[in-house]
């Protein structure tokens, strides 16, 4: 079932609609009734139901004289947990955006390896020292020594980029031994 939640809860805001839905939980009713229970003017109350009907919250059957609105107790059975829940779809391209990002900054500030300049926004500064942090292997200890030999690699300003791993919480430093911090 293809649900769009920020229309249903942009539906859900408005006090008459709720009250609608409140009296059809009782079981399914027509237009005049609805508009005695509440006392609306029966073309306010169909152009609530059009609204509820168009997110599927309601639907209608012909019933001899009259149209009948129905719940669909199918998505209000959902809870709000499943429907905030974001599409794999979505989480996909979201992180499919991320990774073209990442890329484009990495592309910017390396060049042949090296790093041109320590970016100024903290965003890019961080992608850039993730990068850099590839060269260290998981669960080694390493010197400052050894620390500054890799990151050399990058760019002669080893002690800036050393600090600013220790402050994104790349690296740990403990009696000035270095690790990678795990991401678990």
């Amino acid at each position: 079932m293809d649900i769009d939640c920020i229309s249903i809860f942009k539906c859900l805001a408005d006090k008459s609609r709720l009250l609608i839905i409140n009296n059809l939980m009782e079981g399914p009713m027509y237009v005049e009734l609805l508009s005695q229970r509440l006392n609306l003017a029966p073309s306010t109350i169909s152009f609530h139901l059009k609204k509820l009907e168009a997110v599927n919250l309601v639907h209608s059957l012909k019933e001899q004289y009259y149209v009948v609105y129905h719940l669909n107790s199918e998505i209000l059975s959902l809870s709000l947990n499943d429907l905030i829940n974001v599409e794999e779809a979505e989480v996909d391209e979201q992180g499919e955006r991320e990774q073209q990002y990442r890329d484009s900054v990495i592309a910017a500030f390396f060049e042949y390896g090296k790093l041109k300049s320590i970016p100024v926004q903290q965003k890019k500064r961080k992608i850039v020292l993730e990068e850099i942090a590839k060269s260290f292997e998981t669960n080694r200890k390493y010197t400052e020594r050894e620390v500054n030999i890799i990151i050399a690699d990058f760019n002669d300003d080893f002690c800036t980029i050393r600090r600013e791993m220790v402050g994104f919480n790349i690296l740990q430093r403990e009696n000035s031994i270095y690790k990678l911090v795990d991401e678990n």
